[in-house]
């Protein structure tokens, strides 16, 4: 219904043109093409109370005179209710808000006007028809908008990839990261990390052309290499940090693992809130890695179930474990499942000993593998309500050893699922970072490019040795800087990011 309805309002406005205009065509460009008008639905599709629809461009003003038959348009930024007609018949279309925003101060930075008409598919169609027999105007591509904003300077290229992940942002952790960097954090810290070479740059080129001067001050080259040493320092920090923002917006690495029937699926139906795996009390019932996104903790995760580690006894379980054990290795975070109640059998104890063990010591290089340890079943246990102590048997050792740091769980009554939402809460923060403190984040493998190649251009910095190559070091590092934010970039890579805007953003 809705392409039906987009493609009369396309034919409308379409008259003479012949350029191709559809993303991706060879004919586009980082600027808007001069003069003209865009249009388009910026609400969401379907029926609803309220729907916006936009118009950005030159011709604005008249397309708001042509459906209000005003002669004057409303005041600026203020909501003014009026008859909406079609310019051709004169047919009443609906009666509704109409929003003025003269050029340079809108989103777009042109001149842009807003309908805010009722939410039906017959007013919806008669308004976008309207639009388009208005000469000057046509409908918008997917991201025209945004990509008209920063075309006029009104966003840089990291605010557009923030306003990009805040439309798609699925849990809390994500909207705060992407309001921030919509927000401008990542983009004013590189203007300042590229302002700290610029002057730097600037210190060097002087004692290149003025080295002899006696008015030069003698320490301009200490301070430069003082500068380019402390950023070098910061960008390490940033560099370090990296793949906690890709992890914030993608989402950490979240695998069940356990033996046969610890309540692996019961779990992860339980903290996806939906029947994902097939709970059954036949061991060896997952064969397969099963994966679903969630929100946990209000951290975005991709929840893996694997199968029961255990020697298979037929070869599809036991190509089952091997994906299990393969998908374990490159877990962010590792829940490992117990049955309480079942303890002291060799397969928790092999478990214990072959998988939870390694993760609670640090490894050779240093590193540490995140795991929480989760005894289900605890409604099995005798005063399952009072938070027993449950330890190992002692199988003839005295005194009996403890288990690792764990949390009790009844996925049966949801018992202690707090109390794991919070360690999950806790253990995600760590991975993801937290996207309402610190440094911004870098979210995208884009980001993390340019500031290595930043990075790796400061290491040639030595003014020492060579004052032209050490401005020359100067010049890629902040040129990496400078595409960061959006300055030289490619048509190809703004295809690129704007390819995931909707028709109206």
């Amino acid at each position: 219904m809705w392409r039906w309805l987009w493609t009369r309002a396309v034919l409308a406005a379409a008259g003479p043109r012949s350029a191709c205009s559809c993303r991706g065509c060879s004919s586009s460009s980082s600027a808007p093409a001069a003069g003209t008008t865009i249009f388009a639905l910026s609400s969401g599709q379907g029926r609803c109370g309220v729907a916006v629809i936009r118009a950005s461009g030159p011709a604005s003003g008249h397309a708001l005179r042509s459906l209000t038959a005003a002669r004057d348009l409303p005041p600026a930024r203020r909501a003014s209710l009026r008859l909406l007609s079609d310019p051709s018949s004169g047919e009443p279309l609906d009666r509704a808000l109409v929003l003025w925003f003269p050029g340079p101060h809108s989103f777009t930075g042109e001149d842009c006007v807003e309908f805010h008409v009722h939410g039906g598919p017959a007013v919806v169609s008669g308004v976008l028809q309207a639009l388009g027999s208005v000469p000057g105007l046509r409908p918008a591509e997917a991201g025209e908008f945004t990509r008209r904003a920063f075309a006029h300077g009104k966003l840089d290229l990291t605010e557009v990839e923030g306003l990009a992940d805040l439309i798609h942002a699925e849990t809390e952790a994500q909207r705060r990261q992407a309001l921030r960097q919509l927000d401008g954090e990542l983009g004013q810290l590189c203007h300042s990390w590229a302002e700290t070479l610029t002057k730097a740059l600037a210190h060097v080129e002087a004692y290149i052309d003025f080295g002899e001067d006696d008015n030069l001050e003698e320490d301009v080259l200490d301070q430069a290499h003082k500068d380019v040493r402390a950023l070098e320092a910061a960008l390490d920090a940033h560099l370090r940090d990296a793949r906690r923002g890709q992890r914030l917006r993608s989402g950490a690495h979240v695998v069940v693992t356990g033996p046969p029937n610890a309540g692996k699926s019961s779990l992860v139906n339980l903290l996806s809130r939906k029947p994902v795996s097939i709970v059954s009390p036949e061991p060896g019932t997952t064969r397969d890695v099963l994966e679903t996104p969630v929100d946990l903790a209000g951290f975005p995760a991709l929840l893996s179930d694997t199968a029961g580690l255990r020697d298979g006894v037929g070869p599809v379980e036991q190509e089952g474990v091997r994906r299990a054990r393969e998908r374990l290795q490159q877990a962010d975070l590792v829940l490992a499942v117990l049955d309480v109640s079942d303890l002291g059998s060799s397969a928790s104890r092999h478990f214990l000993a072959s998988v939870v063990g390694p993760r609670c010591s640090l490894s050779p290089g240093g590193h540490q593998q995140r795991l929480l340890l989760v005894l289900n079943k605890a409604d099995l246990l005798p005063g399952a309500g009072q938070d027993p102590e449950p330890r190992l048997p002692g199988a003839g050792q005295d005194p009996e050893p403890h288990l690792p740091p764990h949390l009790l769980l009844s996925c049966l009554t949801g018992a202690g699922l707090d109390d794991l939402l919070e360690a999950l809460r806790t253990e995600l923060a760590a991975l993801c970072g937290d996207p309402a403190a610190g440094p911004p984040l870098l979210t995208r493998a884009r980001h993390l490019h340019h500031l290595r190649a930043c990075r790796d251009a400061l290491a040639h910095f030595r003014p020492a040795r060579d004052l032209a190559l050490a401005a020359e070091a100067l010049r890629v590092a902040r040129g990496h800087l400078t595409r960061l934010t959006g300055g030289g970039g490619t048509d190809e890579l703004l295809e690129l990011i704007f390819r995931d805007f909707c028709v109206g953003k």
